[in-house]
């Protein structure tokens, strides 16, 4: 895939703005537009947890960020009427990043509040990445050479974002659908910069590195070759990537996707990978919407390695929907909350028989 063409803006509050396409287009003017033209004011901070041995970050003000609205005022479509702006511009971009105006980690945060317990101020980054100008074409939906400019995009950020200093860790991820919180309906998802690794990458990078240790290679790429040996669970093999129902599933429709030979991160994979990585995740997403006919929430993560602790990992990103059957929903409860201990009611064998018979070759193309 060629290198996108980018058009990089400072919004009217002070905030960036980064337009993406595969084909050349004009820029819009400056400065970009802004649904409020107040300098953006966040300081979130954190406070260590001492019985689980971990930070919480809290922003207050996030109570007030823009909650549901009707398609009318729909922040996240092009301003088309410059006395009602949105956060974007008119023209001719594919994919847009900014930072979020209502952020959990922001790089001025500062002066903590003093507590009972350790705090600290809560720096990093919060971007949003708008997939599409169309409100209605979710991510599974959109051409492969769309999907695939959103990993490119996805991994310029992640790059730019680790080489910021303090950065410890970078996650991309999109919240899809009511069921799961989200309170945008146009396709979209984040990415978030922390100023540590948090516990489930903390916890994932050490396994990798005592995995690759003793077996010469990563946890998962292990997994994958014996997921692809067996294929009881595949949904997709390509060339370079590959979408499974894990063995070890959580959610009873969880899905993985992946590139077959291992990368730490998004911007370290290859055209072909990319390309063949976009087909896997559009299989997967198309099967998981066609399972019941009608739109699938979930939650997508993008887990790449830590700054300087990538021995043993296998970039993939994990697709959780809510949904174990058609109309009732996987509440985590006792045991998962309290526990951390999964309690699994369908069997990831099964589930994998469900997707594997929805047939979505014409639509991924």
């Amino acid at each position: 895939m060629p290198a996108a063409f980018t058009v990089r803006l400072r919004k009217v509050d002070g905030r960036a703005l980064t337009l993406y396409a595969l084909a050349p287009f004009e820029a819009p003017p400056e400065p970009a537009p802004s649904p409020s033209s107040e300098p953006l004011e966040a300081n979130p901070h954190l406070r260590w947890h001492p019985l689980r041995g971990e930070w919480v970050t809290y922003a207050a003000y996030r109570q007030h960020r823009t909650f549901l609205p009707p398609p009318e005022w729909n922040p996240l479509a092009p301003t088309r009427d410059a006395a009602h702006p949105t956060e974007l511009p008119a023209g001719d971009w594919e994919v847009a990043v900014f930072d979020n105006r209502f952020p959990s980690l922001a790089p001025g945060a500062h002066d903590p509040p003093l507590s009972v317990v350790p705090t600290a101020p809560a720096t990093g980054a919060c971007e949003v990445v708008v997939f599409g100008q169309d409100p209605l074409e979710p991510l599974g939906a959109m051409p492969l050479a769309r999907i695939g400019l959103v990993l490119q995009v996805l991994g310029e950020r992640c790059r730019l974002l680790a080489a910021r200093p303090g950065i410890a860790w970078v996650l991309p991820f999109e919240n899809r659908g009511a069921e799961v919180g989200v309170t945008l309906h146009h396709p979209h998802g984040q990415v978030y910069a922390y100023p540590v690794v948090p516990p489930v990458a903390e916890r994932m990078a050490a396994v990798a590195r005592e995995h690759a240790i003793r077996h010469g290679r990563g946890p998962l790429t292990e997994l994958i070759a014996r997921e692809l040996a067996d294929g009881t669970r595949l949904l997709y093999r390509g060339p370079h990537a590959v979408a499974f129902v894990p063995a070890c599933a959580r959610y009873p429709y969880e899905v993985w996707v992946a590139p077959i030979e291992p990368v730490a991160v998004l911007d370290a994979l290859g055209d072909a990978q990319r390309e063949d990585l976009a087909r896997a995740l559009k299989t997967a997403l198309r099967k998981l919407e066609r399972l019941w006919d009608r739109p699938c929430p979930y939650l997508l993560a993008w887990y790449a390695a830590p700054a300087g602790d990538a021995r043993g990992w296998h970039l993939h990103a994990q697709i959780w929907p809510p949904y174990r059957t058609r109309d009732r929903l996987k509440y985590l409860a006792g045991t998962e909350l309290a526990a951390g201990l999964f309690a699994m009611d369908a069997l990831p064998e099964d589930s994998a028989r469900a997707l594997q018979a929805v047939d979505v070759a014409a639509e991924v193309g």
